[in-house]
This record gives structure tokens, sequence and C-alpha cells, in this order.
């Protein structure tokens, strides 16, 4: 039997499915939790919803549920682990309670469907394949195996969430992701596509990516910037893909204090790298951290460094140098390997 069966017969064992997004859904969990629901209805499920935690901030994706008119709900945890009998819950893009999303330790899970490196799941049915570049390919490949109607909202969700989370098919692309490209591609709307990919950006957001351009310190092949104190979240990757862009820098990693944590985003093309576990183990300890090898995030909690800080901005220095002597030391960087382009 098939995956896809098998997660077809898991299905059609409920009538209510509830599929958890991560915290700050991107454009892949979001179709992957879209095209899930599309395979829940398939095999007979009476009710799906799809949840998140955090915020909906950055404007693609903004854009992604407005203009795909997704349904999608706040999250409440008595909903999840209380529901009733028959009730199957489902993670999309992420694999256990508790990390990157609000989901109580130990809560049971029924599906999960993730590319994400992770230990410790434990569900009924697990597609993790950490190889491939986008869930919304393994979802886009259920829904060919299984016949799910494949129509333009859902052929251009998925084909707009395997361009976004590759960098247009340049970053941890694999040959699942040209077939499953090549698949969506006749159906998707090229019209929505092209509106999916260049969003309005607000003024906040372009201050917060200048603050990371001014801010940045470069050592050989290394830039590490922050972007102090801001309520954009999701300013951070795009201020790590755009510099990781700069002429010879090959690793990036732009963090900031949003509300009561520290936030990291990092893009690597350095062969010698894997930016996710360099994020994990310079992290571990005191927040949580990782990703793949040429992209990875992370948060830290801020009280521990509120005991050392009068003020905001004697808050953010402190935080920059702990951060910054953390990132270079796990990236084996020395700071006599300063670059003429430092920014500071």
């Amino acid at each position: 039997m098939t995956s896809a069966a098998t997660l077809r017969d898991l299905l059609a064992e409920g009538d209510r499915l509830f599929i958890v997004c991560h915290n700050n859904p991107d454009p892949d969990c979001l179709a992957s939790a879209f095209a899930l629901g599309r395979i829940a209805v398939a095999a007979g499920i009476d009710e799906h919803c799809i949840l998140y935690s955090g915020d909906i901030s950055h404007q693609q994706n903004r854009a992604f549920v407005n203009l795909m008119d997704i349904d999608i709900d706040p999250f409440d945890p008595e909903t999840v682990c209380d529901r009733a009998e028959g009730s199957l819950l489902a993670f999309v893009d992420h694999s256990v309670p508790g990390a990157n999303n609000r989901v109580p330790e130990g809560t049971p899970v029924d599906v999960v469907i993730d590319h994400h490196p992770a230990e410790g799941i434990d569900a009924r049915f697990v597609d993790h394949r950490v190889e491939i570049g986008a869930t919304a390919t393994i979802l886009a490949e259920y829904v060919q195996a299984l016949d799910v109607e494949l129509d333009a909202a859902l052929s251009t969700a998925l084909m707009f969430a395997i361009r976004r989370e590759t960098l247009g098919f340049l970053r941890g692309a694999t040959r699942a992701e040209y077939e499953a490209a090549g698949a969506l591609h006749e159906v998707a709307d090229r019209d929505l596509l092209r509106r999916l990919s260049n969003p309005s950006i607000s003024g906040a957001t372009v201050d917060a990516i200048a603050t990371a351009i001014e801010n940045r310190t470069v050592r050989g092949a290394v830039l590490v910037s922050h972007v102090g104190r801001t309520s954009e979240r999701d300013a951070l990757p795009q201020a790590a893909d755009y510099l990781a862009t700069l002429e010879g820098v090959e690793t990036a990693v732009v963090f900031g204090i949003v509300d009561a944590g520290i936030h990291l985003s990092a893009r690597s093309t350095d062969s010698r790298v894997h930016i996710g576990d360099v994020l994990r183990s310079s992290f571990e300890d005191v927040g949580s951290a990782g990703g793949h090898r040429e992209m990875g995030g992370g948060e830290i909690p801020l009280g521990i460094f509120a005991d050392y800080a009068t003020d905001d901005a004697q808050l953010v220095d402190i935080v920059e140098e702990v951060v910054t002597a953390r990132l270079l030391a796990g990236l084996n960087v020395s700071d006599s390997q300063a670059s003429a382009g430092d920014g500071r």
C-alpha cells in the first residue's frame, strides 16, 4: 500500500480534521494545509479546519491567505487537546508538539508531513523527508496519487509555495520539486502567481532591512547583522536573503528582538557549512534553533538577558554582543578575519 493510500485510509476513519500550521506560517505551510484539507474532503472527512499560532505578517503570507481565500483560524489549545472521538490532528511543515507550535507537548498526533530536520516524531502517519525542498512538494505528490481534483486555486497555491520555499528552484530544490512543478504548471493561474510574487511591502519592513544593512559585520565570507528591536519579524528572513547576495558573502545571519524573544534567520551557500546545525549547536542551551544546510532560524527567550540591562538600548547592545559572538564561534570565524565590506 502506498503512503498516499495509507494517508487516505487514515483520514477516512475520522469525521473531523484539525490541521495545525507552525507558528507564523509561511506559504509552504499554508499551501500544504490547504492541500491536505482537499485530500481530507476527498477521503470523506465531513469537516476540517486550518489553525495557526503567532502572526501572518509577512506581506507574501498575507497576500497568500487573502488572494487564495484560505479559511484559517487562530489556534485554541483546548479545541485540539480536548477533541472529540473521531477527530484527527495533523501537522504540516512541522512535526513535534511544542516545537515551533503551541500544541502542548505530549499531545497525540495522527498525521505529520514535513521536510524540516526533527527528532522524536511520533504520529500514526509520518512522511518526513528532509531531502525534499518543500513540504508542498509532498502534498502535490499525494494530490496526484489520490486523483484529488487539481483546480487553479490548489495548483497555484502549491506551485507558489514550492517556488517560494526554494527561492525559484535555486535553494534546496530536488528533482521532485521540478516534477511537481511540471504537473502543476498547466493548471496554475499565472496572473495570480505574479501577484503573489510581488506584494506591496510596508515602510517598517524596509526600515528594518535598511537597519540590517547598516549594522552588518563581515568576517571573511560570513556576514552577521541585527535590526535591533522591531515589530517586523518577517523582515529578518528578507534581510538575510538580501544580504546573502552581497559580493563575497556565503553565509548571512540576521537577528533582532521581537516582543519577548530574539529571532534569527540565516542563509548559506557555503558547502562546508550546515547552517541549521550551526544555529542548533550555538543556541540549543538557551533557546530553539535549527534548519537545513542552506537556511535556518531560531528563537531565544529574551528573559535570559533582561537582568543585565537597565534600558532598551543597553539590552540591544548586550544581545548584539552575545549573539554575534556565539554565531562567529559556531562558524569558526575569528575577529582577525574582518572584511573591507564591514558595515561597522
